[in-house]
């Protein structure tokens, strides 16, 4: 899969600059969209690019060991029963993804509880939970590998489906813990610079978990260049579900709307699994988790809307898709000064 993630078309995104420039509008009017509607060009490898329509959001949800940390005042147990209101249709996210006529799917890839089966949830439970980070490495790197292909055949399936866009979602308590250690790692960024308050938490709280991915850094001195062990080693299995995800989306060529901290901390380590892979990442929003605006100055992607958002879910990429699909929508609908008769300058 990652051997065939190829470069953007080059040959389709110039294709795409030329037809904005005979569009009724003066150039570069449209601003990030032309650009956005031009990266999506090369990532199908024609203009104009497919519409990013419908939208697939896949939720990954697991819980963590290092909860016992005392980073978070939620209990664990709320992983499973917010994934319970994701599949009764309950959640912002659901509220969002109806709006838009995006579908939901909720899998398992590492919660504690024991979910079952039914519509809409798919069990792909790899361990019930990680590790503690501070004490052993979070995950092994076999059980990442089974987290980054649990998340790369969500991928196929979805847009074998039908889906033309793909949606990260996540539900894990504690999860931005984890989300932070591995921007860290990828980025050489402190601690202190990348961690976030996550739910809301007080000033103790927030210089608990600090000191707790500071620690989980200095104890696994996790290198950069192996991307599986970062993940192993502080990762969490819906982060590593996240990166396959991404990377199963690349390789089909569709767009990948990111979501916020986490799913942004996976596409770090997607990016190191197959660095072509940033090409069909698109920046759904910028979160308020300080992390989030480090991982996309890396990518060097640029988010599509801010809105102080922190909830998670995929509620910021979700409202993000109307955005990429107006961008692509340009240039299937919009008249050319010749066809519509309009002089130019």
């Amino acid at each position: 899969m990652i051997e065939g993630i190829s470069p953007l078309d080059q040959g389709a995104m110039e294709a795409a600059r030329a037809l904005h420039a005979r569009l009724t509008k003066p150039a570069g009017s449209l601003g990030a969209l032309e650009e956005l509607s031009v990266r999506l060009a090369g990532l199908a490898g024609e203009c104009p690019p497919p519409l990013p329509e419908p939208a697939a959001v896949a939720i990954f949800a697991g819980d963590h060991g290092v909860h016992a940390q005392g980073v978070t005042p939620w209990p664990q147990e709320v992983t499973g029963q917010m994934v319970a209101n994701f599949l009764s249709g309950g959640a912002v996210v659901n509220a969002f993804a109806r709006q838009i006529g995006a579908s939901v799917t909720v899998v398992d890839v590492g919660v504690l509880d024991e979910l079952g089966e039914g519509p809409g949830l798919v069990a792909a439970k790899v361990r019930a939970g990680t590790r503690d980070m501070t004490a052993q490495a979070a995950l092994t790197r076999d059980e990442v590998s089974a987290a980054l292909e649990t998340g790369a055949r969500v991928a196929f399936r979805l847009v074998d489906e039908g889906a033309r866009a793909l949606v990260t979602g996540d539900m894990g308590i504690a999860n931005t813990t984890p989300a932070a250690a591995l921007i860290a790692a990828f980025t050489g960024a402190s601690a202190d610079a990348v961690t976030g308050r996550g739910t809301g938490i007080d000033d103790y709280r927030y210089a608990r978990k600090v000191a707790v991915v500071r620690a989980a850094l200095e104890t696994h001195k996790p290198d950069p260049a192996d991307p599986v062990g970062v993940l192993a080693a502080v990762g969490g299995l819906e982060h590593a579900a996240i990166a396959g995800f991404i990377l199963g989306g690349a390789s089909r060529r569709v767009p990948v709307i990111l979501d916020g901290v986490i799913a942004v901390s996976a596409a770090l380590a997607a990016a190191a699994l197959a660095p072509d892979a940033v090409g069909a990442m698109v920046a759904g929003h910028r979160s308020a988790e300080p992390g989030a605006t480090v991982a996309l100055a890396h990518l060097d992607l640029e988010p599509l809307i801010d809105l102080g958002l922190r909830l998670g879910e995929g509620t910021g990429a979700v409202l993000a898709v109307p955005i990429v699909a107006s961008a692509v929508r340009v240039l299937h609908e919009v008249a050319t000064f010749d066809s519509a008769g309009v002089s130019e300058k």
